[in-house]
């Protein structure tokens, strides 16, 4: 990053830090990470606002602040290797690879999965590895993950992710409860699934299937 934008991120940094504590491994993550790099060419004025931005296939960047949030939720500090099932523009991967050892990001729109992989080879990223298919199938050659996040809304977490979760592992996502959406983490011990609401939220729905176009 040149010195105009790691000034821009850490001032980001700061201002999420503000709404929410951040422990000092994702506020490092978040302000060494170009946001601008990952927004639509037309929305580059607003990369450092702390809002949603649309990216195309009727998809959102999520605010840094949610970023921020699901990430810090994740616990990720001592975990190894995590699943993101909703790559989207690849900013939450990006995050989460100045955490983690191995990203295994899931994407089911080509298109979106293509340009996060570009703004991956582009930004130097080397331990984020994608894939195009319904998330919600996990992906299993490289179970099992210490941490599984959803960056997108569903109406429940299909058994074979929790299966693919590590023992002592946490998975997090937003889930559909009624007329809510809340931020739920779901914390893997032996047989047993603990589950913990965190926090209201507004997320995509996740969608069945792959979509090409």
């Amino acid at each position: 990053m040149d010195r105009i934008t790691a000034t821009k991120t850490a001032r980001m940094a700061d201002e999420i830090e503000k709404v929410f504590p951040l422990s000092l491994e994702v506020k490092e993550a978040i302000a060494t990470t170009n946001r601008e790099a990952f927004v639509s060419t037309g929305f580059k004025h607003s990369a450092y606002k702390l809002d949603a931005l649309p990216i195309g296939a009727a998809q959102y960047i999520s605010s840094p602040l949610t970023v921020a949030k699901m990430t810090e939720y994740l616990f990720p500090r001592g975990a190894d290797r995590v699943l993101e099932v909703g790559c989207g523009s690849g900013y939450q991967a990006a995050v989460l690879s100045k955490l983690f050892r191995g990203v295994f990001t899931i994407e089911r729109i080509e298109p979106l999965i293509l340009e996060a992989k570009k703004r991956f080879r582009d930004l130097g990223i080397q331990n984020i590895h994608t894939r195009t298919d319904d998330g919600q199938n996990g992906w299993k050659t490289y179970a099992p993950y210490d941490r599984i996040l959803f960056s997108a809304t569903a109406k429940e977490i299909p058994q074979t992710l929790f299966e693919q979760l590590a023992d002592d592992g946490i998975l997090i996502a937003p889930l559909q409860k009624g007329e809510r959406q809340v931020i739920t983490r779901f914390i893997k011990d032996g047989s047993r699934i603990k589950e913990e609401e965190l926090e209201d939220c507004d997320f995509v729905p996740i969608l069945d299937g792959v979509q090409t176009k």
